[in-house]
């Protein structure tokens, strides 16, 4: 893959709270990324075009449309997610604390 591409897209990347992209979620445009995945690595391949990768992430569930019940906790909780935009979509990924 493209490690230029995935290397901007890196700088791109943000943390952001949830509440601030409320507009993405309402028009449909929010994509779920697990947070097993890359999220510059996902972003490439939707800038990509790559079809056949993006459909096995859907069909395993790790990279999908933000659900409703998953919008409300982080809406809830004022969550800080990691985001990125290849438009008109903005990806967005939980932050998962590791613990030592």
């Amino acid at each position: 893959m493209n490690n230029e591409l995935e290397q901007q897209l890196n700088q791109e990347t943000a943390q952001i709270h949830w509440r601030e992209l409320q507009r993405f979620f309402a028009s449909g445009n929010a994509i779920a990324v697990d947070p097993s995945l890359d999220l510059t690595h996902v972003a490439a391949q939707i800038a990509a075009d790559n079809a056949p990768q993006l459909k096995q992430w859907m069909e395993t569930g790790l990279v999908d449309a933000v659900k409703d019940s998953q919008a409300l906790t982080w809406y809830e909780a004022d969550a800080l997610v990691w985001a990125v935009v290849i438009k008109p979509w903005v990806l967005v990924q939980p932050i998962i604390e590791k613990v030592h």
